[in-house]
């Protein structure tokens, strides 16, 4: 009799078990299904005002290209009233800009050439004054060496109003001569083929000029060849 009873507290035990299993089962796809349905509430009210934020933005876009518009119309009246340009007047517009343009490169092309020309005179005169020096040259040599008894001789003084009047014609043309001798040696100027030891001398000083250097105005014709103290 007592067994009986136990199987039957037993089962009684496991139907009980079993309600509130289903039960827990029943609450918790409850839960699920409440979750999940609220997720998908939320998802959907987000959607939602995606898509009103994105149509505002959007007619906001419109509102100001709108604008945008009819400022330009506003600033441009003339041009909608404005009537189609008539062909000739197009024309005429063309060949105004291409007149321009030639007239600009013939202007350049001008000033090219004379450039070139004032160039090509400039060098002439170079070539033809470099012939000349050595005629200089030699007066020059000729005068420093007269004996001290033909000093003052007609013939001598006839030689040196000729030089002199060599030099007044090239410095009138832009010839004159550099300063060598005594003077600080400067490569621009100076050509060193010589070097002595004189103390008495300053260094680094020109201490003799075998051949004499021009300018031509203002840059060197030719080099002065001198012989330079240490």
């Amino acid at each position: 009799m007592a067994e009986k009873n136990r199987h039957a507290e037993t089962a009684a035990e496991e139907e009980i078990l079993k309600q509130n299993s289903q039960e827990a089962a029943e609450e918790t796809a409850g839960e699920a299904e409440a979750e999940a349905a609220a997720e998908t509430q939320e998802e959907a009210a987000e959607a939602e005002a995606a898509e009103t934020e994105a149509a505002a933005e959007t007619q906001e876009e419109a509102a100001d290209a709108a604008e945008t518009d009819a400022e330009a119309a506003q600033e441009r009246p003339e041009e909608k009233d404005k009537p189609a340009k008539d062909p000739k007047d197009k024309t005429i517009d063309e060949l105004t800009d291409k007149y321009k343009r030639l007239f600009a490169e013939f202007d350049n092309y001008r000033k090219r050439t004379d450039a070139e020309k004032a160039s090509s005179f400039s060098e002439g005169e170079r070539a033809v004054l470099l012939k000349i020096l050595p005629l200089i040259d030699n007066f020059d040599r000729a005068l420093d060496n007269v004996p001290e008894d033909l000093k003052g001789n007609a013939y001598v003084d006839g030689m040196d109003k000729v030089y002199q009047s060599f030099i007044a014609l090239l410095k009138e043309l832009g010839v004159e001569a550099i300063e060598a001798k005594g003077q600080p040696f400067d490569a621009n100027l100076h050509n060193a083929v010589m070097h002595v030891e004189d103390p008495e001398q300053p260094e680094n000083t020109v201490a003799e000029e075998f051949q004499k250097g021009y300018l031509f105005r203002g840059k060197v014709l030719r080099y002065s060849m001198v012989k330079v103290a240490n």
